[in-house]
């Protein structure tokens, strides 16, 4: 069993996987979770040893999910497929919840590289970490896709959403519980090909009306 699994949800990430699975840490180990690729993105993680898992239900949530029902590790970390992360970083993250200094530890974005996070995407993160913080009495400034928590606990919070809802589900989940939640700067550079998410500003606004639902139905 490895010390800790990787969950990287992955829909249309051929062209970037190779380069994030090869910042893998030593001893953790990848899982892919393939949402519904049609350019060849399984087919490219399993060739570079990941662990791929199929989530026909679409939905960011739906695909972080799966993952974390298939890892084993004690520790389960999350992060983009995309290339925007350096997972080589991981460590960053994982280690104080290893240790066990924090329940939870969020990466929060520090931007390297031009174009690497779209001016409504930022505001839009600046207003949810306000929310977020008010509502969880939690100080964040950023609810990034880099964080690490114990796989146990996580699945005990009984997070329900499956959309871009289910990592705000999670902090708010945890903060209610008593966890201790911090967060650390990690970097945050351009991602290969075109967001599904930041990349538009439809898809941002999607991402804050699904946690905007959340926050409603969770403060």
């Amino acid at each position: 069993m490895p010390p800790v699994d990787v969950v990287l949800p992955c829909l249309n990430e051929a062209e970037a996987l190779a380069r994030v699975l090869g910042g893998v840490p030593d001893g953790y180990r990848a899982i892919v979770v393939d949402n519904g690729s049609t350019d060849g993105s399984a087919e490219v993680a399993a060739a570079a040893g990941a662990l791929v898992v199929h989530e026909s239900r679409r939905g960011y949530g739906a695909a972080v999910h799966a993952g974390l029902l298939a890892a084993e590790a004690p520790v389960v970390a999350f992060a983009d497929a995309d290339a925007s992360f350096d997972l080589a970083q991981l460590p960053l993250v994982v280690d104080p919840v290893a240790d066990g200094r924090v329940d939870m530890m969020l990466g929060r974005r520090v931007v390297d590289g031009r174009g690497a996070w779209p001016w409504h995407a930022r505001l839009a993160n600046r207003y949810l970490a306000r929310r977020i913080s008010a509502a969880a009495n939690v100080r964040l400034s950023d609810l990034g896709p880099m964080r690490a928590a114990r796989r146990g606990p996580l699945l005990e919070l009984g997070i329900a959403d499956r959309r871009s809802g289910y990592p705000l589900e999670t902090v708010l989940r945890a903060a209610a519980a008593g966890w201790r939640i911090d967060e650390i700067g990690v970097a945050y550079r351009p991602r290969v090909g075109v967001s599904k998410v930041t990349g538009t500003v439809r898809g941002t606004a999607t991402a804050v009306s699904d946690m905007s639902r959340v926050l409603r139905e969770l403060s």
